[in-house]
């Protein structure tokens, strides 16, 4: 907070368009997993800049890093940002499950006393917000018009000053490359405990072969790590150029690909290549198909209808991985 601004309906917290380092680190450490689901903004009314009467309200949710990056590219402008309570869930995800919707939208005017704030009455929602609020429902409970902004809140400013009005470019929904990229570090953390797994079971695997623990057991969680990554980062970053629609399929042809390349250059034993081909595709399939929650193209009911064909598939394969392991390491194979 930078200040307070002062108006009929009281004082209205002023914030910056500048991001702090602990704003910056809070950024990272979400896209790192850490306190992700519980990192939210005070629902309520914020000025940017020395709003007035006369100025935008823009809606947006209470999950802070949404918050973060509205306040940010509404710099150089005067205007009131709205914040929902969304139980620090974003726009979209928010809308989706009603909370960033039609009656938060009608109790928060309410409650911030909106009417005596700003003399006009239009608010401006993010495009991705649409799903949940009810416009003509908002307008006739509230008089308040709702416009729905654009995708990106770096074109807020080309929106104000193109009177408004939308551009083709600001309501296309986009999963480009750097956009994936952000958000494959939460993907590798949510692996990570997977590959603790590995590395747990393949040592119990070495010991009860073995008799003995040897440094070089690790060789053996080398290529699931690789299959964990290949599911949980590679193909996120080679989306549209891997063949297949399903992600998990996709994760499934890279995972094969890996495999066989895998057994080539180490000259695997036949068991050790059945191995390796029924669990590390089935471990890249399972990751990518994880990766189906942070896209923009999937549908829930093309979500649902891929997790209920490829899981037991996975499982399957997986499973005749750890009979084939245990028929090894018991001396049969």
């Amino acid at each position: 907070m930078t200040g307070s601004r002062f108006t009929k309906a009281g004082l209205i917290p002023v914030v910056s368009t500048k991001l702090t380092r602990k704003d910056k680190l809070g950024e990272i450490m979400v896209r790192l997993g850490i306190k992700r689901m519980n990192y939210p903004a005070a629902p309520g009314i914020y000025a940017v800049g020395a709003p007035d009467e006369n100025s935008d309200v823009f809606v947006t949710a209470n999950y802070k890093l949404t918050f973060d990056l509205l306040r940010k590219e509404l710099d150089g402008l005067s205007a009131w940002i709205l914040v929902l309570d969304t139980h620090g869930i974003n726009v979209w995800c928010a809308a989706g499950k009603g909370t960033f919707g039609t009656d938060e939208l009608i109790s928060r005017i309410d409650k911030v006393k909106l009417k005596e704030i700003v003399s006009h009455k239009r608010l401006i929602l993010p495009q991705l917000g649409a799903v949940g609020v009810s416009a003509h429902t908002v307008t006739r409970e509230t008089g308040f018009k709702v416009l729905y902004g654009p995708v990106r809140a770096s074109d807020i400013p080309a929106y104000i000053a193109n009177n408004y009005r939308k551009t083709p470019e600001m309501r296309e929904v986009t999963f480009g490359f750097t956009e994936r990229l952000e958000l494959t570090p939460l993907e590798i953390v949510v692996s990570l405990k997977y590959c603790l797994i590995a590395v747990v079971l393949i040592i119990v695997a070495n010991l009860l072969r073995y008799q003995r623990f040897d440094l070089s057991v690790f060789n053996g969680v080398l290529p699931f790590t690789g299959a964990i990554l290949t599911g949980a980062f590679v193909v996120p970053l080679l989306l549209p150029f891997i063949p297949f629609r399903a992600f998990s399929v996709k994760g499934f042809a890279l995972g094969i690909v890996g495999t066989l390349a895998l057994i080539f250059l180490s000259r695997a034993a036949l068991a050790d290549s059945i191995i390796y081909l029924l669990f590390l595709p089935a471990i890249s399939s399972f990751f990518a198909m994880n990766f189906t929650g942070s896209s923009t193209f999937t549908s829930m009911a093309g979500v649902k209808l891929e997790v209920r064909i490829a899981t037991p598939l996975i499982i399957i394969s997986i499973a005749g991985g750890v009979v084939m392991e245990l028929l090894k390491t018991l001396r049969v194979l």
